[in-house]
């Protein structure tokens, strides 16, 4: 990998909770989000991006978000309120191919196993090998400055990773950190 990330500082947002997913593997299957968690994640953002300008800190009324509908409903709230959304493909979540939708516990533990023996260029489930979404993590850029981005856990932890790491390590399974609260901002992505 040759692509650096750009754009220090960028907040990104994980979307809340998506509805009737627990215990199975999402990834870029579309699910629906409660729409009142939708809007309350959109309320903060723009609350927290009102915080900013009144400190005098850049904080544009641009959001960036997934086509999945985890991400663009927060980002449509968003648009109520007077924002630009911009949504963008390469902010899309990893792809599990033939895991997607499946339940954890219906996934036979050696096709588990070689992903994590081989975590950084396995594709699981057939899909998108860790590999290619810290390629597409570190060639994102945003359309403005100090967007603000709403994403998918993967993505963020990407992003996390290149920023700590750099472009050239890739991580073993044990090293890839825990995902970020669903609903929580982390600066800096």
């Amino acid at each position: 990998m040759t692509a650096t990330v750009s754009a220090p500082g960028l907040p990104a947002w994980r979307h809340p909770r998506a509805q009737a997913v627990a215990g199975r593997c999402i990834g870029r299957t579309d699910v629906a989000l409660d729409p009142r968690k939708a809007r309350r994640l959109a309320r903060r953002i723009h609350r927290e991006a009102q915080r900013r300008s009144a400190q005098g800190s850049v904080a544009p009324r641009v959001v960036c978000c997934s086509p999945l509908r985890r991400c663009r409903d927060v980002a449509r709230h968003l648009r109520r309120l007077g924002w630009r959304v911009v949504v963008d493909a390469a902010l899309l979540e990893a792809d599990f191919g033939r895991w997607e939708g499946r339940a954890w516990a219906d996934i036979p533990r050696s096709e588990v196993d070689a992903w994590v023996a081989d975590f950084a260029d396995h594709a699981p489930g057939g899909g998108e090998p860790l590999r290619q979404v810290l390629q597409r993590a570190a060639a994102w850029t945003p359309p403005v400055p100090a967007a603000t981005v709403v994403a998918h856990a993967g993505w963020m932890l990407a992003r996390q990773w290149l920023r700590q790491h750099g472009p050239d390590a890739l991580p073993s399974a044990a090293q890839w950190p825990a995902p970020p609260r669903h609903g929580c901002c982390w600066e800096g992505i």
